[in-house]
This record gives C-alpha cells, sequence and structure tokens, in this order.
C-alpha cells in the first residue's frame, strides 16, 4: 500500500530545469570520477599509509564491491523512500565519506570510508537519471539521457588525469576533499528544486534472504576478479573459493528473487525484450570499452614508455569529441531509430578497434590519436540509444529499478573485461614470446647479424642475447594487445545482431523520446 498517492509532476522549465539537471548531473560527475580518480594514486597513498601496493588496491576494490552490491538495490530502495530523498540522503553520505577517506589515518579506516562511499554510490546514477527524465518534457527526454551521459562519458577520462595532477602537485587526500564543494552545491541545487517532486512510496517488506544472497555472490565475483591476477586465478585455492561460493549464491539468489513476493532486485524486466537486449547490448560494449581504456594506458607505459599523464592525455580526445556530439544525438533521437544510432556506435568502435589491431611498437602520436577520435563518435552515440530501447515502454516508477539494474551489469561487465584482457593479454603474449623465440637461433641471420652488432658495440654474447630477448618481450607484448583489439572488434560487430532482436520504438521508431521517458 501506497504512504503516499502516485502524482505526475509537470516537467520543469526555464531556470527550474537548468539547475536541476546541473545539480543532478553534478552528483553523477563527482560519482563516475570516483571510480576511476584514485587508480593512479595507489603508489603515492599506499606509501604514505606505510602499506604495500598490493594492499593499497584494496582502496579501489572496496569501493568497487559495495558499489556493485548496492546499484541493483536502487528500486527498492526508491520505493521504500522515495527517489529524492534517497538521492539527496545517498550525495550527502557520499560527501561525508569523502570527508573520511581524506581524513583517514591509516588503511583500516580508509577502506571503511571507500565501503560506505561505494555503498552511497550505488543508488545516486540510476536514481539522476530517473530524475532527470522526471524533470524534462517527454519531447525533450532524449536531451535529458543526452545530458546524463556526457557526465558518465567525461569522468573516467578526467579521473585518471585529475588524479595524477593532484598527486603530482599536492597531497593525496585532495583527490577526495574535491568531492566536498562539489556534492554541496549538487545538494543544495537538488533539494531547491526537486524537494517538492517526491515519488510514491510503498511499506515494501524486507527481502533479507535475497539482500544476504545478493551480498555474498556479487562480493565473492567481485573480489575474485580484483585478486584474480595477482593470485594466478585458479591455480590459488582463494580464487577457486571465491568461485564456488559466488555460483552457488548466485544460483540461490536467481531462484529465490524469481519466487519471492517482494524481491529486493526485479528480475521479472529481463521479460521484457528490449530491456533484455538493450542491457546486454550497453553491458558488453561498455565492458569492452571499459577493459581497453585499462589496457590501451597500460600498454602504452609499461611496452613503449609513456608517462601515466600523458598515457590518460591519449584518451582525452574521445571525451571530449563524445562531449561534444552527444547533444546532437539527443536532437537526432526525436527523428531516428535509437537501434539505428547504436548501430552506428558498435561500427564506429569496431573501426577503431581493428586500426589499432595494426600498431606496431613504432607507432605514433597521429597513429594514436585517430582511432580515439573515432571511438569519440562511438561514445557519442552509445549510451542515450541504448538506454532509450532498454526503458523503452516502462512505467515511471520501474525506471530506477531498471536503471539500477542495468547500471549494475553494466558496471559488472566492466569489472569482467578488464580482468579477462589483463590475463589474456598475459597469455598471449607468453604465446607470442614463445613462437618468436623459435625462430631465434645462430642459424637465423637476422639473429646473428643483430647480436654481432650489440657484441660489436662492448657488450658481451650474454648481454646481446639479453638485449635481444627484451626486445622480443616489447614485440610479444605487441602482439598480444593487437590480437585483444581485433577480438574487441569483432564483438562489437556481433553486438549489433543482438540489438536487433529489440522491437522499434513508438512512432515507427522514431518516437525514442517517449521509449526513454518510459511512457506506456
Amino acid at each position: 500500500m501506497s504512504d503516499n498517492k502516485h502524482i505526475d509532476h509537470p516537467p520543469l522549465q526555464g531556470a527550474k530545469l537548468a539547475i536541476g539537471a546541473i545539480a543532478v548531473s553534478l552528483a553523477t560527475f563527482m560519482n563516475v570520477l570516483d571510480t576511476s580518480i584514485a587508480n593512479v594514486s595507489i603508489p603515492t597513498i599506499s606509501g604514505n599509509l606505510g602499506v604495500s601496493s598490493d594492499q593499497g588496491t584494496w582502496v579501489i576494490t572496496s569501493f568497487a564491491v559495495s558499489n556493485a552490491i548496492a546499484l541493483p538495490l536502487t528500486g527498492w530502495l526508491s520505493q521504500r523512500i522515495g527517489q529524492v530523498k534517497l538521492f539527496i540522503a545517498a550525495t550527502t553520505l557520499f560527501v561525508i565519506a569523502s570527508w573520511m577517506c581524506g581524513f583517514a589515518p591509516n588503511l583500516p579506516f580508509l577502506l571503511l570510508a571507500r565501503v560506505l562511499q561505494g555503498a552511497v554510490a550505488g543508488p545516486m546514477i540510476p536514481l539522476s537519471q530517473a530524475l532527470l527524465l522526471a524533470a524534462f518534457p517527454r519531447s525533450k527526454s532524449s536531451l535529458a539521457l543526452a545530458l546524463w551521459s556526457m557526465t558518465t562519458l567525461t569522468a573516467p577520462v578526467a579521473g585518471p588525469i585529475l588524479g595524477g595532477w593532484i598527486s603530482d602537485n599536492y597531497t593525496w587526500p585532495w583527490i577526495f576533499y574535491v568531492n566536498i564543494p562539489v556534492g554541496i552545491l549538487a545538494i543544495a541545487g537538488t533539494w531547491l528544486i526537486f524537494r517538492d517532486r517526491e515519488s510514491a512510496t510503498h511499506k515494501l517488506p524486507i527481502d533479507i534472504l535475497g539482500l544476504v544472497l545478493l551480498v555474498i555472490w556479487v562480493g565473492a565475483l567481485q573480489i575474485m576478479l580484483d585478486k584474480g591476477k595477482d593470485l594466478d586465478w585458479f591455480n590459488s585455492p582463494v580464487i577457486i573459493a571465491l568461485a564456488v561460493t559466488s555460483a552457488i549464491a548466485f544460483v540461490y539468489f536467481v531462484a529465490w528473487e524469481l519466487t519471492d513476493r517482494h524481491p529486493i532486485v526485479d528480475l521479472s524486466l529481463f521479460k521484457l525484450r528490449n530491456f533484455t537486449a538493450g542491457t546486454i547490448a550497453l553491458s558488453v560494449s561498455y565492458g569492452l570499452y571499459f577493459a581497453n581504456i585499462v589496457l590501451l594506458p597500460l600498454w602504452l607505459q609499461t611496452d613503449l614508455g609513456y608517462r601515466a599523464t600523458d598515457a590518460g592525455l591519449v584518451l582525452a580526445p574521445a571525451g571530449l569529441v563524445a562531449v561534444a556530439l552527444t547533444p546532437f544525438t539527443g536532437k537526432l533521437m526525436g527523428r531516428v531509430d535509437p537501434r539505428v544510432l547504436a548501430t552506428v556506435s558498435l561500427l564506429a568502435f569496431a573501426a577503431c578497434f581493428f586500426w589499432r589491431a595494426n600498431y606496431t611498437s613504432d607507432v605514433d602520436s597521429w597513429s594514436l590519436v585517430m582511432p580515439t577520435l573515432i571511438q569519440g563518435i562511438g561514445l557519442a552515440t552509445l549510451f542515450v540509444p541504448l538506454l532509450a530501447v532498454l526503458l523503452s515502454g516502462l512505467p515511471p516508477q520501474r525506471i530506477p529499478a531498471a536503471s539500477g539494474l542495468s547500471n549494475f551489469l553494466r558496471i559488472l561487465c566492466g569489472g569482467i573485461g578488464t580482468s579477462i584482457f589483463q590475463t589474456a593479454w598475459d597469455h598471449r603474449s607468453i604465446l607470442h614470446h614463445a613462437q618468436l623465440n623459435e625462430v631465434t637461433t645462430n642459424y637465423n641471420p637476422v639473429f646473428q647479424h643483430f647480436t654481432n652488432q650489440v657484441q660489436q658495440a662492448g657488450n658481451s654474447q650474454a648481454q646481446s642475447y639479453g638485449i635481444f630477448n627484451h626486445l622480443l618481450d616489447q614485440q610479444a607484448a605487441q602482439l598480444g594487445v593487437d590480437d585483444l583489439f581485433y577480438i574487441s572488434g569483432i564483438l562489437f560487430v556481433v553486438l549489433i545482431a543482438l540489438l536487433w532482436i529489440s522491437k522499434p520504438g513508438h512512432s515507427g521508431g522514431g518516437d525514442a523520446s517517449a521509449a526513454a521517458s518510459g511512457a506506456h
């Protein structure tokens, strides 16, 4: 039974709409920025707190685990508390947790603060979508999604650059303190504009067993993904135990949630063709994109000698192009079938990765930046159309649950993609090294000529072999990363077929705004 009657609030207009949109977008930007800003600062944080870099990575893992668990709870929490109250409370607690992170005197305190920060960050992204869609007129809902996606596109690119700059020029706590003024502005703006626009609430019973199973399977899976590479994956009993625990808890979780009268996660959304097709396409494409934006800077730094900041700047043009083009995507959404725009995005990503698959170890800056510009086109036409597809036909009260679940799967795929790609890169590099080493014999004139030249420069035979082996390592890593770029390109093409399983939008596929706003 409802605590308050459902009221369809009229769209906001003029200054109220602008202030409300900026406030919600600031909170989203701050949230997404925090998923990547700490990554480049881990060595600094670890050193200052007197712990190893391996222990320091728990600063990332603790945030990711609690964030992944909280995301799918958004639908249930928003029905219980109300969208506006939950968003303001989550943003307020996020600011407090950010202050606690910066203030942390030791690693356990910092990890506790990061767990809190990740947990309250969970509802912020899906609720920001819901509040923006409710604030904009239905005819402009595509513009609302475009504005939302701009903040989520720029933050992952800005995070490593800003985090590195703050760590180099100030002290690491400022990567967290920077959230405080941004968060206060977001809270004030949201309360000012949205306080009288609360959604309907219901006194739903708490699905305790569902919540416990969710915490177990997501927590175990996330820790397994984060620690798998360090512990040599399934050669480690810890990883095997985590995998078995996650699998068993997941099976019980799905069975329970599908049969419980008041599930904590609404899995019935997967009965809807558009939600399923759109969510899978968005999650897998984001997983591939995120894995590659981790892989590319790593390769540039470890094998080509780029500084962390320079490697981050290689990716920056993609964010700039995406920000410039996303408003045009919003305008096109009312005229073009969102599946067509999403297909353009997937083709752009495929072209970007097929181009990168031809990289060599002497790749120049121009060849690094050009595919990144094409990737920017892909980013600009990815989020908005796929969100329109997956939210199509949903009533407003189901949007937070749908958004929370799709965002949860998107972020989970980002973690899975990153773990798989880093491990696959290691394995492909070892394979290529072995293949290249097969022709490294004294009967090979190229090998003989190289080692003779190195020895004539004053090195011993053993040193000349060592130098040659180092070059083999570099070439093997290059071939390994090219393999993954090529596989990424193929997978983006395959996703196009999946996308077209979804139904066209309203008005023959043209009225994406109606679809995006969740209208019947």
